[in-house]
């Protein structure tokens, strides 16, 4: 099985992660094609094979796959609802594995919650994906859960830590740990998928560069700057009451709101520990939280 897959088509290989993913699939030394829109201007490292395609097209996607053993797909959250045709398209082309886009929290744990409402596309493609492996079984598919996206959330100020004005906003006791990777860590997770994919067939995983509280990176922040940071504290039932009222307006941008109530609640209990943790199944070491802390700290 080892050696059963070379070529990987990549979906949103210019995005946040699909850069990160491209370059973990390079290092391991798979054959990466990036599939773009054809009004697409971006840009790959020289060892990547560039293709335009229809994305609402199975025959235009089928023959950019020709070819491919496996697709991994990092589209954003708003357009994971289109990836039906690419599923087609994968199908018809006899690609090995599917991939699709995942990534963050578990979608498979959030029936009947409104932050599962919002997440229905990927949801429903994924339910789709698995129907055709069982009309196909040598069309196979793995799922990826990392939780937050740390060092991008850091960077962004998506995870309550502003560096600039030295302030932390902690949702309840800010003792939830809370499942989290890093951007390349989900990259090494799929290299790792396609390099024994066996281990991993028509599978959900959940993986984890770590599961730390709020507590637990304001405490590594002010060890590492040698300051006390501004704490406001906040309430994620009060998060996810502003999160419904912009959902029953159609405000999709709720999805931040209901994120936090979901992760950050006293025990929501969703850290991905003991065998809920697949990190050992990939062959993964958990990342230095610290360390990525520090470097965040640095730039």
């Amino acid at each position: 099985m080892a050696s059963s897959i070379k070529n990987v088509a990549v979906i949103g290989a210019s995005g946040n992660l699909g850069k990160e993913v491209v370059q973990e699939l390079l290092k391991a030394g798979f054959k990466v094609t990036a599939l773009t829109r054809e009004e697409s201007t971006a840009t790959f490292p020289e060892n990547v094979v560039s293709k335009k395609v229809d994305y609402q097209s199975v025959e235009s996607l089928k023959s950019a796959l020709d070819g491919q053993d496996a697709v991994v797909s990092t589209i954003a959250t708003v357009a994971v609802g289109g990836q039906l045709p690419l599923v087609d398209a994968a199908v018809s082309a006899k690609v090995k594995r599917f991939i699709p886009s995942e990534f963050g929290i578990n979608t498979r744990l959030v029936a009947g919650t409104a932050i599962g409402n919002i997440l229905q596309g990927k949801v429903k493609t994924l339910d789709y994906i698995i129907d055709k492996s069982k009309e196909n079984p040598w069309f196979t598919w793995t799922g990826v859960s990392g939780g937050l996206f740390f060092d991008w959330g850091l960077r962004y100020g998506s995870i309550g830590f502003d560096k600039n004005s030295k302030t932390a906003t902690i949702y309840d006791s800010g003792n939830e740990p809370v499942q989290s990777s890093n951007l390349a860590f989900v990259g090494r997770a799929i290299a790792a998928i396609l390099s024994d994919p066996g281990k991993s067939a028509n599978q959900y995983l959940t993986i984890a560069s770590f599961n730390p509280s709020q507590n637990q990176i304001l405490q590594i922040i002010e060890t590492e700057t040698g300051e006390k940071w501004k704490v406001e504290h906040a309430s994620t039932a009060d998060q996810e009451k502003i999160g419904l009222e912009k959902l029953g307006k159609g405000d999709y941008s709720a999805f931040s709101n209901l994120l936090r109530r979901r992760v950050y609640a006293d025990g929501a209990n969703l850290a991905v520990k003991g065998e809920r943790n697949t990190n050992s199944l990939l062959g993964l070491q958990e990342d230095d939280l610290t360390a990525t802390i520090k470097e965040w700290l640095r730039n």
